[in-house]
């Protein structure tokens, strides 16, 4: 069988597909590239926001128009649309073989074998994360499922469920075999990374139990925390990061708000001043840090003073990162029940510009302290040497992938995509920087 993929949304999802993918290797079936060339398509639908929701729904009309036209046997659609909206997407889209939600999966197999995709539905060998892009040095470690938060604002718990951690084990066996495929960066991804082991029992290993095993038995030069909220920090976790270079100075901390009344209202579990005082501390711990965040502007009853006192928040506290997004109203939300959506879409995009430039101004200002510094750059991406000498682009630890811009290295020499490079950073411009390589300096 052959097998053609669209994986849609966040990099938790991008874990789900590679998991669901490996399992189907593992059964016998080959992954193409072009989807025109495959038997069986497989759509992984995110249902975050209304973009993505259409997104996923054009995915799988163009995976069944590739069907009517002859070559595609079968269109499968799995993922967070699909566990919300599975009964009127199986009566909206007939052409759709199957919608399977999250506990359901299981079903994935003996579906395709009944229908004569799959020879055996016993499994032919052990199936591993089979990986979907194109650089495999950076990975994702997918440590937990579901959220206990009861933010207003999000659907991730009706979709995903309560929170589940995975076994220790388990994911240490699953970073080595990221290790063997070439990772040299995985991140450590969840909806809420802090809540790690709390469902595993009082004496079960938590978030810095399972960074110290990953460290112990694997040799991948960087660890990359995403998604912690504040109130999950503990002083062991700091003190791991702090001291552990191979966990990089870099944390994800979504905030959503500073005015209280709004972080009340988005039912978030910390304050303005708790946030303050946590990234104060994270900064004493580890002076290097970089700290991302994200914010919500247009919340419902959202006023002008609420998003005055989000933006003087941003410029006391001065994330080196902020991503900025604007409400959306999403089915079955305690926000859509309890509150009219009552901020204008024109004063949600307008709050939305203004934020973001202002908090390219702090990231530009901030991030210029790692001017001078050397440091190791990952490789992404080979370029041809342009004007100034560039010839590499890549990240230094203060960047994560695909959100915070990239290292730009002048001279980098032979060093191939996935390999490390010593450089001393020149310049910095929004949110990238330039560097040039040292001599000798580059390992793999």
């Amino acid at each position: 069988m052959k097998l053609g993929v669209i994986s849609m949304g966040c990099d938790k999802a991008t874990v789900d597909s590679e998991r669901l993918v490996g399992d189907l290797v593992g059964h016998g079936a080959e992954v193409v590239r072009q989807l025109d060339e495959a038997d069986v398509v497989l759509v992984n639908t995110c249902g975050f926001i209304d973009a993505a929701k259409r997104e996923s729904i054009e995915a799988m009309l163009e995976a069944a128009a590739l069907k009517r036209e002859g070559g595609v046997k079968a269109v499968v659609a799995v993922g967070c649309l699909v566990q919300r909206y599975r009964e009127q997407l199986s009566n909206d889209m007939p052409e759709v073989d199957l919608f399977l939600g999250f506990g359901d999966l299981h079903k994935l197999v003996p579906e395709l074998a009944a229908r004569g995709l799959i020879a055996d539905p016993i499994r032919l060998h052990p199936g591993v994360r089979r990986y979907l892009g194109d650089g495999p040095h950076v990975r994702y470690l997918k440590i937990s499922e579901g959220c206990d938060h009861s933010c207003s604002f999000c659907a991730i718990p009706l979709m995903r469920g309560r929170h589940r951690s995975e076994p220790l084990e388990r994911l240490v066996r699953e970073a080595q075999q990221l290790e063997e495929q070439g990772a040299k960066e995985i991140n450590l991804v969840a909806q809420d990374l802090g809540h790690y082991g709390r469902d595993l029992g009082r004496d079960g290993p938590k978030l810095p139990d399972l960074l110290q095993a990953l460290l112990r038995e694997t040799a991948v030069p960087w660890f990359r925390l995403l998604y912690v909220y504040s109130f999950g920090l503990t002083d062991r976790l700091v003190d791991l990061m702090a001291h552990e270079p191979r966990i990089v100075p870099y944390i994800d901390i979504p905030i959503q708000h500073a005015a209280d009344r709004m972080l009340e209202r988005m039912r978030r579990p910390e304050r303005r001043d708790t946030i303050r005082e946590k990234v104060g501390w994270l900064r004493d711990a580890i002076p290097d840090i970089a700290i991302r965040s994200t914010a919500l502007v247009g919340f419902p009853g959202e006023t002008e003073a609420d998003f005055r006192a989000l933006c003087e928040f941003a410029e006391q506290v001065q994330f080196e990162r902020l991503g900025v997004f604007t409400y959306s109203p999403q089915d079955g939300t305690r926000a859509v029940r309890d509150y009219e959506d009552d901020v204008p879409e024109d004063v949600k995009r307008a709050r939305e510009e203004e934020l973001l430039e202002l908090t390219r101004t702090i990231s530009e200002d901030r991030l210029a302290r790692y001017l001078g510094r050397e440091t190791d750059v990952l490789v992404d991406e080979v370029t041809e040497p342009d004007e100034d000498g560039i010839t590499h682009n890549g990240r230094v630890p203060w960047q994560a992938d695909d959100v915070d811009g990239v290292t730009r290295v002048r001279r980098g020499g032979w060093v191939e995509p996935g390999e490390f490079v010593r450089v001393r950073v020149e310049n910095n411009e929004d949110y990238d920087f330039g560097a040039v390589a040292l001599d000798g300096a580059s390992r793999a």
